[in-house]
């Protein structure tokens, strides 16, 4: 018998990273340059405390443009999750990302494809209708709807404010 067929699903919220978890300075990858949106950092632990998912899925095309290398992204998502750990003793579950320039077709990540949202409902047993993703583009929400989970434009603010509202309206 399959046990994984019978596992509960997991729930889960997607962030976009640039400009609703961090603000958005174009072409991010030192932690220097890192800064956190006002109410990010208890966004995560409030949603941690709720047994969801917290999964980073960005559009890196300073990768392919030549101002950094995937290297460069890793230590700075490393870096994130130990100031978290250091902070609220949480992380963020995991960080996806595309180093695509925009006008790639074949087999993207890149938003507005979903490929990296599928990937996560795969890699973290997530249910899709339990699933949510915040983000500050046309293409986040684009994202969102091409993987069929809902999607929330953050248009600046306290991110934590933000989230409470989307929870009282979602209703998981």
């Amino acid at each position: 018998m399959n046990q994984a067929k019978f596992k509960k699903k997991n729930k889960a919220c997607f962030f976009d990273r640039d400009g609703v978890l961090n603000k958005d300075i174009g072409y991010l990858y030192k932690k220097e340059d890192f800064q956190w949106i006002e109410g990010a950092v208890e966004c995560i632990r409030l949603l941690k405390e709720m047994k969801y998912k917290v999964i980073v899925i960005t559009n890196q095309s300073g990768i392919s443009r030549g101002f950094y290398n995937h290297e460069d992204v890793e230590k700075l998502h490393l870096w994130i999750n130990t100031q978290l750990k250091r902070t609220i003793n949480t992380s963020i579950d995991q960080f996806y990302y595309s180093d695509e320039m925009p006008n790639t077709k074949v087999n993207s990540r890149r938003k507005p494809s979903p490929n990296m949202i599928i990937e996560a409902f795969q890699d973290h047993n997530l249910d899709p209708k339990q699933c949510f993703l915040i983000g500050d583009k046309k293409t986040d929400m684009d994202a969102a709807k091409n993987a069929k989970i809902k999607g929330f434009l953050f248009e600046g603010g306290n991110l934590l404010v933000n989230i409470e509202k989307i929870l009282k309206v979602l209703n998981f």
